[in-house]
């Protein structure tokens, strides 16, 4: 069972966006605690680039979502000024909040490491060098030992990182996925009592509609074999959510067996099954992406 990290409340949302825009808590509570009930862990209240009023606009967020939930936040937003005011009124009713997110660059390490151990916060620690995305798991691997270094000059321990791999589209980076794949399986040894998360749905990304959800499941049901702690997904996506809470546990074994190399035979299997065994080749790189994978 790994946590489910809600990524519904956002600037970018046009329900949660135009309410964060006028002020009006309303719709935001009520998201708030809808997603609480439906097996939410943590919440992440995403500000975007938030240049204009950032740091007002997060504490009024902060203080708004907290009346409506004990749930920890994760705090998303590029503008540190707006991290901070966040952190500033943040209660830990259940848990500490967390930065979303401090990118492996010495820009970005130097301004926003000292806030972990001034507030008392955890972070998650994104793989994006002075490079940009990092191509493989190997460069993954050296942003990784980049910012450790960093975090234990400070005495940030590591259970209180969450290492963000970088997700990207299997649609157009079906390679590139397979190094964020290998670095997850990695990390547990590269980092151990670490945590970990990712924005699966970046996964899916340039992909139809229709077929965007099964990627979103089958890749969950991977990066969980790889040992990853958490994910940041749909908290309305019942599917989903199911699948990070060991609640769907025959399709999670299934893609297991593809995982660990079984050569499944799929005669006999129903579609669903049948679709899980061909996304699970397809993003472990076993077959080449088309938009009709399902079909062949």
């Amino acid at each position: 069972m790994i946590k489910v990290v809600a990524e519904n409340i956002n600037i970018m949302s046009k329900y949660t966006g135009n309410a964060m825009r006028e002020k009006d808590p309303k719709p935001i509570q009520e998201w708030a605690a809808k997603l609480t009930e439906r097996g939410a862990d943590l919440l992440d209240l995403n500000l975007g680039p938030a240049r204009k009023g950032g740091a007002e606009m997060m504490q009024w967020l902060v203080k708004t979502v907290q009346e409506a939930t004990d749930l920890p936040l994760f705090l998303d937003t590029t503008n540190n000024d707006a991290v901070e005011a966040g952190l500033q009124v943040y209660v830990p009713k259940s848990g500490p909040a967390v930065i979303n997110s401090i990118m492996a660059t010495p820009e970005r390490m130097a301004l926003q490491l000292p806030l972990v151990n001034k507030y008392g916060c955890e972070m998650v620690g994104l793989m994006w060098g002075p490079q940009g995305i990092p191509r493989d798991e190997n460069e993954r691997a050296v942003l990784l030992d980049s910012m450790m270094t960093q975090t234990a000059e400070l005495g940030i321990g590591l259970e209180k990182i969450w290492f963000d791999p970088i997700v990207v589209p299997v649609s157009s980076q079906q390679q590139e996925l397979q190094g964020c794949t290998t670095f997850m399986q990695w990390l547990p040894d590269l980092a151990p009592g670490s945590q970990s998360t990712c924005g699966l749905s970046n996964c899916s990304n340039g992909s139809p509609d229709e077929l965007r959800d099964i990627l979103n499941q089958v890749y969950l049901c991977i990066l969980k074999k790889c040992g990853i702690t958490s994910a940041i997904l749909d908290g309305f996506d019942d599917t989903i959510v199911n699948i990070a809470h060991d609640k769907m546990m025959d399709l999670e074994n299934l893609v297991g067996r593809v995982f660990d190399g079984e050569e499944v035979d799929v005669s006999g299997m129903g579609k669903q099954e049948k679709d899980y065994v061909k996304t699970a080749k397809l993003l472990l790189g076993h077959s080449l992406y088309s938009h009709s994978w399902l079909e062949l």
